[in-house]
């Protein structure tokens, strides 16, 4: 677990790795108790907010089962007026585990670290992308 004093470009970094790993209970670890997860641009049947650590575990607990992540080849951390949050591009690349497809998304997120961990997350990402078979990690808990 990173140090209360991490910022918040070194937790956002520190937190692809256990992706990478597919420890998902230590990717959710890295999140406050009551952190909160918005997907803006969600669609229909997914959920737009999540509140809590208990719902981010139970929202991503089959997220490796369905898309295997290999690497975040361009991550770029921006800097904002306020020290704990940070604006973040980046691309996830890896494959569908249930049809073998490439999988590449595109994501942009503003991010607020408190106490060392995520207060806030909100996770711009291409809500088309889901609706390719095998892209529903979700449907396991919907």
């Amino acid at each position: 677990m990173p140090a209360p004093h991490t910022s918040p470009a070194e937790l956002f970094r520190h937190s692809l790795r256990p992706l990478l790993d597919k420890d998902i209970p230590a990717w959710v670890g890295l999140w406050a108790e009551d952190g909160v997860l918005e997907f803006p641009f969600a669609p229909d049947g997914w959920p737009a907010r999540l509140e809590g650590r208990a719902a981010i575990a139970a929202y991503m607990r089959h997220y490796p089962d369905h898309i295997d992540l290999h690497d975040f080849p361009e991550v770029r951390i921006h800097r904002t007026t306020e020290p704990e949050t940070v604006v973040v591009e980046m691309r996830g690349v890896g494959r569908l585990v249930e049809t073998g497809r490439p999988f590449d998304m595109p994501y942009i997120a503003v991010v607020t670290v408190r106490g060392g961990r995520f207060a806030a997350y909100r996770d711009y990402w291409n809500p088309l992308a889901v609706l390719e078979p095998g892209a529903d990690f979700t449907r396991s808990t919907r």
